[in-house]
């Protein structure tokens, strides 16, 4: 074999090594999913979207979040404990980011349609974080979204004339960066574990 003819041959070798390597990078698997500290429901095919009127009287949908990290939480303005602590924590979450507070967004629909107007819905978020967004809508707009979201709740007559509580569901959604449904965090989980999956989705989607 002569000098010309040996050259062919390593630059063929070696063409064909970056090509062999090309492939194999093209079939490794890609990074792994993020281990939630919450319930993966990673692929879900339920609790997708919304549209319903804010605070402000404009309707919103999760395309309208695109970017951010959204928590969804169901409840009332008169829950005496769950909705006040899952909404303090999320607060508590959105402080202790930093700059990458500005990334997560937190959304809270009423199920009281009928007692939180308006103007009580945006009262009750100033008292947690004023970036929060709260949605409301018709009964049967509601029952609508509930149902999608697979959301229980249910109105209880309270101990004199006209007065009552809500039954609901009180776990929150987490979706990451591009509006998918990835984490249910149980009520109780605590800030810490909500924390935790809300860094891990703005990492995936920085």
């Amino acid at each position: 074999m002569n000098k010309r003819d040996a050259l062919k041959r390593f630059a063929l070798c070696g063409a064909l090594a970056a090509a062999s390597l090309g492939m194999l990078a093209a079939c490794s698997p890609s990074a792994p999913s993020p281990k939630f500290q919450g319930v993966d429901v990673t692929g879900a095919d339920y609790a997708k979207d919304f549209s319903l009127p804010d605070q402000d009287g404009t309707v919103r949908t999760m395309k309208d979040f695109a970017g951010k990290a959204v928590v969804i939480f169901f409840g009332y303005t008169q829950c005496p404990d769950v909705c006040p602590t899952t909404l303090s924590e999320l607060a508590e979450v959105k402080r202790s980011l930093g700059e990458d507070g500005k990334r997560l967004q937190g959304i809270f629909i009423t199920v009281d349609p009928e007692r939180d107007k308006p103007e009580v819905l945006k009262a009750y978020m100033e008292n947690f974080d004023p970036s929060f967004v709260a949605l409301s809508g018709t009964p049967e707009q509601l029952a609508a979204v509930a149902k999608d979201f697979k959301i229980y709740f249910k109105k209880v007559d309270g101990k004199t004339p006209g007065s009552y509580t809500m039954d609901h569901s009180a776990g929150s959604y987490v979706y990451d960066t591009k509006g998918n449904l990835r984490v249910y965090e149980r009520y109780g989980s605590g800030a810490q574990a909500l924390q935790a999956d809300v860094k891990a989705l703005l990492a995936e989607g920085a």
